[in-house]
């Protein structure tokens, strides 16, 4: 398959292997994580009963975003995803800029997930709350995962889309049994209005409830057809995600009536309407979804560190190919070691503040690379063409930079902090 004219390389020696479906059972499965179990309390708690507009307002926010990264996507067929797009819009720089922090993001991710797992079993097996079920669980699921990558992309996605599956079902039985439970009183959307700050801190963690969608570009030089196929998937995604989501919030809304004051609301709500055996399904299920998000984890950030290493930053063998399994067995087993590091050590909770202002960072050099790429590669055969010229693009900087500016300042803090390392690294970048 030809790649664009300005990135003429693919990934040397990778194996094109995933398919269509594949590719949308992998982004939903970065994007639907542990945060849905959580969300409808989180957001009632914030909202009240308008948390049930503002999850799908959510979803039409997102899509702006995701509209914008289907478009970067269809002009090119080689790995990088937001790094590629901003180094062919902006320059290296601003590319490797971008890249270092979706790099940071998704190892600060896949820390925080390996924890998160442990912490989601303790519901079931208490005794993995400390000590060595602790240390059992956050590293051999890393261990796993990192197994399962360097064996083969197909592998990885074959696991990407199962774990997709498990996750969504016990999603599926909460509203095809919840439904017929709801109290319409309770779940009916609420027309008051409401203050600037909790608008602003619901917005960040809805946004953040949709995310990962940015992720799915990064492997695109392992796809059968990613110019086809990954604008299909994103736009698949978002719509599923958000008919779930918005269902999942109104059956909790609807069945429980203390909900913005649950810990557990999913379980608990379907204790309520439904026994015993639907909560452990669905603690089943967050255990599950932590599971699958950190699958993509490891799957995606190898690539990022592939994409840079092969233009000139970093060590060389980090861009290596395994000669038999044909990944980047290498960097796959390198961000296995550092998750697994910052997970028992405990540090990845300072990097997890980057996750808010990094994936922002990312979001607005997209954007803003479609304003630049539309240019360039707008009349290529096949390349997706949004409505409207510049008006998404625009609406999604727009967008990025109001949410930018309800990041707290720790954050802000944190990712300036690791935007200036990144400068450092780029400073050495090789020949």
């Amino acid at each position: 398959m030809d790649s664009t004219p300005t990135d003429p390389r693919t990934t040397p020696g990778t194996l094109r292997a995933v398919s269509r479906w594949q590719i949308v059972g992998l982004s939903i499965n970065d994007v639907v994580g542990s945060g849905i179990y959580l969300l409808p309390a989180a957001a009632a708690a914030l909202l009240g009963p308008a948390s049930l507009w503002a999850v799908l307002l959510a979803g039409l926010a997102v899509s702006l975003l995701v509209l914008c990264y289907a478009q970067a996507a269809s002009y090119f067929d080689a790995p990088g995803g937001g790094y590629l797009y901003a180094r062919e819009a902006f320059g290296p720089f601003i590319g490797f800029e971008v890249g270092w922090m979706l790099l940071l993001t998704r190892v600060a991710t896949a820390a925080a997930l390996a924890n998160g797992l442990a912490e989601a079993v303790t519901h079931f097996w208490p005794a993995a709350d400390a000590g060595w079920a602790r240390v059992s669980i956050v590293s051999g699921s890393i261990a796993l995962l990192v197994a399962i990558n360097v064996v083969g992309v197909r592998a990885a996605a074959n696991a990407g889309v199962l774990l997709a599956i498990g996750k969504l079902v016990p999603l599926a039985l909460f509203v095809a049994i919840g439904v017929f439970f709801v109290d319409t009183s309770l779940a009916a959307p609420s027309t008051a209005p409401l203050t600037a700050r909790p608008l602003a801190e619901a917005a960040l963690l809805l946004l953040f409830a949709y995310a990962g969608f940015e992720n799915l570009p990064a492997a695109a030089g392992e796809y059968r057809n990613p110019r086809r196929d990954v604008p299909f998937a994103l736009l698949t995604m978002i719509a599923t995600v958000t008919f779930v989501y918005v269902s999942v919030q109104w059956v909790a809304l609807g069945t429980l009536p203390d909900l913005a004051h649950s810990s557990t609301p999913l379980a608990e709500a379907a204790s309520r309407f439904s026994g015993e055996w639907l909560a452990l399904v669905m603690t089943v299920g967050a255990s599950i979804s932590i599971l699958g998000t950190s699958s993509n984890t490891v799957l995606m950030a190898p690539r990022y560190l592939l994409a840079l290493s092969q233009d000139g930053y970093g060590p060389r063998w980090l861009g290596e190919i395994h000669p038999r399994f044909r990944t980047p067995a290498v960097s796959i087993v390198l961000i296995g070691a550092v998750s697994l590091a910052l997970a028992l050590s405990g540090s990845f909770v300072q990097l997890a503040l980057l996750s808010v202002v990094s994936r922002l960072c990312t979001y607005l050099g997209t954007a803003g690379s479609v304003l630049v790429l539309r240019h360039k590669h707008g009349d290529r055969e096949g390349a997706l063409r949004l409505p409207g010229g510049p008006l998404i693009p625009v609406a999604a900087i727009v967008l990025s930079l109001a949410l930018l500016a309800s990041a707290q300042v720790a954050n802000l803090i944190a990712a300036a902090i690791a935007l200036v390392i990144g400068a450092v690294v780029y400073a050495f970048r090789r020949r």
